[in-house]
């Protein structure tokens, strides 16, 4: 999950890792609920991050 500063609501990371299978937990510099929109590189790194620990 990637969790930027300026979404409208954040849960969190404890009670996310309770309910979910979480995998990985970003906290992201900037952006917010538009974050494809308004940080669309540091997003696409995440994904791809996340992706390459799964290989």
């Amino acid at each position: 999950m990637a969790s930027f500063p300026g979404e409208l609501a954040r849960p969190p990371q404890e009670w996310v890792a309770r309910v979910c299978n979480l995998q990985r937990w970003t906290v992201m510099s900037s952006g917010g609920h538009f974050a494809a929109l308004e940080e669309p590189e540091a997003l696409v790194e995440d994904i791809r991050a996340f992706y390459r620990g799964l290989r």
